[in-house]
């Protein structure tokens, strides 16, 4: 059984071994300090919120997300990032963390809930096209970092 929850201090060498995971995964290369800085924003869980999965006691994904404003609704929310381990995969873990954060926004009355994906990201997209719609939309970077 998968357990979904908030990520908590417990959790913290495991998430960072996700985090490692989807950062490499996008060709991204960050300081630790990065990493601990991400992890006492989802420990506050004050503007960015984390759910873990668990199976068998282990944390084996992660759920980054947070809530905005939009121009024509009150709030939408974002899954910024979704990561399972890869050894467990094929097993729900996914479909059960957007599930999850689904139910949140749902609960907490966003408009909607939404996530980006590189096109070339099959296995990801082959869930993502049976429990949301793509629209076509391409997203532009402009980045100044």
């Amino acid at each position: 059984m998968i357990d979904i929850r908030p990520l908590q201090s417990a959790d913290r060498t495991a998430w960072e071994v996700l985090a490692r995971g989807y950062k490499a995964f996008y060709e991204t290369t960050l300081a630790d300090e990065d990493y601990e800085r991400t992890w006492q924003h989802l420990l506050r869980a004050d503007r960015i919120h984390g759910l873990g999965a668990h199976l068998d006691g282990r944390l084996v994904g992660m759920a980054h997300y947070y809530f905005h404003p939009s121009i024509w609704v009150d709030e939408v929310c974002y899954l910024q990032d979704l990561f399972v381990d890869p050894a467990v995969r094929g097993r729900g873990v996914a479909r059960s963390l957007i599930e999850a954060v689904a139910a949140t926004a749902r609960a907490r009355g966003a408009d909607r809930l939404y996530w980006h994906t590189q096109q070339h990201n099959a296995t990801a997209r082959a869930l993502y096209d049976k429990v949301a719609q793509h629209k076509g939309f391409i997203v532009y970077t402009r980045s100044f970092a």
